[in-house]
């Protein structure tokens, strides 16, 4: 699989990157992050705000690299998640779990099943090194998109 195919296969679409998205997403994603830790709310709330945060880190990771995903068709999540390592190198057992976590988001929205403490803590690990990841990334390699 290449980003490339999945243009051809109009799951993805072509995009050019600009500095004020860049940087919205990424304080969205932390913001999300940091909203996911606060105590009171429900496991589901926060867990859906970690998940959030994964996601549009998936998408920094995409923009920068001058794809984004088709909305229109569905399943644009879990393509945004398995081209976690083309885009961010992300390791295949690190995006495993990362679409394991996708699962458990979509069962939740569609069956109201409850949200376990481990995987909201999971969830929000994985969140917090996924930002990690999509800042020293976009330092390395597309630092013009942290600029004004």
């Amino acid at each position: 699989m290449s980003l490339e195919n999945l243009v051809r296969t109009g799951q993805l679409k072509t995009h050019s990157p600009n500095v004020l998205e860049t940087q919205r997403l990424l304080a969205a994603a932390r913001r999300n992050l940091s909203d996911a830790r606060v105590p009171g709310i429900s496991n589901e709330a926060r867990f859906d705000l970690g998940y959030k945060a994964i996601m549009q880190c998936a998408m920094l990771g995409l923009m920068a690299s001058g794809y984004r995903p088709a909305t229109s068709a569905p399943g644009h999540h879990q393509t945004m998640i398995q081209c976690l390592p083309l885009t961010l190198g992300v390791a295949k057992e690190d995006w495993l779990v990362l679409d394991a976590l996708r699962k458990k988001r979509n069962i939740n929205d569609y069956s109201g099943d409850l949200i376990d403490p481990e995987s909201v803590r999971e969830c929000l690990v994985r969140a917090e090194r996924l930002i990690s990841i999509v800042g020293e990334w976009l330092e390395i390699n597309y630092p013009h998109l942290l600029r004004d």
